[in-house]
């Protein structure tokens, strides 16, 4: 995710890949929060994407043209091509590679030292096409491959809407708290982040999901996990609402 920060023309560039990732390591968000898969597997990931595009000269807009690319062709995929075994594993793949890139833009951003609003906006708008457009594939292709029941494709409709809820709450609590002072989610604090709030906080994983579609082939095995994920998506939003609405009653006005 792009963010915009302070130019540092003063300090020095990278001096290869080890040092490259060092840098970054050094320049990450906040951990608090973070779900498993996307702190200890897509952050990663994601700074070695960093590091590769920073030495192949891109700039975080073309990382994020990359993400959108890899999560496009993954979603066309759902719609268009008949559930099997190597669709599945191409749709995963895809989609894993997505995200890695989605949190590449960012750090390679923080390490040319600072994004710029119009990456920030660019960053936001795939994230927000691709919390619905994820699920009205998986929607389309259920409906157009199989012979499930169709009270199955409420799923991934409800799915859609929880994922676009929550995607743009979570935009404006960031947005709330930067404009009334408030620290944000993103800011980096002297505090170790604990774990437990990461294991909880799994089945909302983007990453998660992503990686369960290699059960696509076997639709029988995948309907059930991906519902299961939707339930603990929308139980989540819906206790979350509740503690947003608080935080924001307690901002100053």
């Amino acid at each position: 995710m792009t963010t915009v920060a302070e130019r540092r023309p003063d300090t020095p560039a990278p001096q290869g890949l080890r040092d490259t990732l060092s840098r970054l390591s050094a320049a990450q968000k906040g951990a608090a929060g973070a779900p498993l898969y996307s702190r200890f597997v897509n952050r990663p990931l994601g700074r070695l994407f960093a590091a590769l595009a920073f030495s192949a000269g891109l700039t975080p807009n073309a990382v994020t043209a990359l993400s959108a690319t890899a999560t496009a062709t993954g979603v066309a995929l759902l719609a268009l091509v008949s559930p099997s075994v190597p669709m599945g594993l191409a749709v995963a793949a895809c989609l894993v590679l997505g995200y890695g890139l989605d949190a590449a833009d960012g750090q390679l951003a923080r390490l040319r030292g600072g994004g710029s609003p119009a990456g920030e906006w660019l960053d936001h708008m795939v994230d927000a096409a691709k919390a619905s457009s994820l699920h009205l594939a998986v929607l389309i292709g259920l409906y157009r491959f199989t012979d499930l029941d169709a009270v199955w494709l409420l799923v991934p409709l409800g799915y859609c809407v929880v994922d676009a809820v929550t995607y743009f709450a979570t935009m404006l609590n960031e947005a709330l708290r930067a404009q009334h002072g408030a620290p944000t989610r993103a800011a980096r604090t002297s505090q170790p982040a604990g774990i437990g709030r990461s294991i909880m906080t799994l089945p909302t994983d983007y990453g998660l999901l992503a990686c369960t579609f290699v059960l696509f082939g076997w639709t029988s095995v995948f309907v059930p996990v991906y519902t299961v994920l939707f339930l603990a998506a929308a139980g989540f939003l819906l206790l979350a609402a509740g503690k947003w609405f608080r935080e924001m009653g307690r901002l100053p006005r």
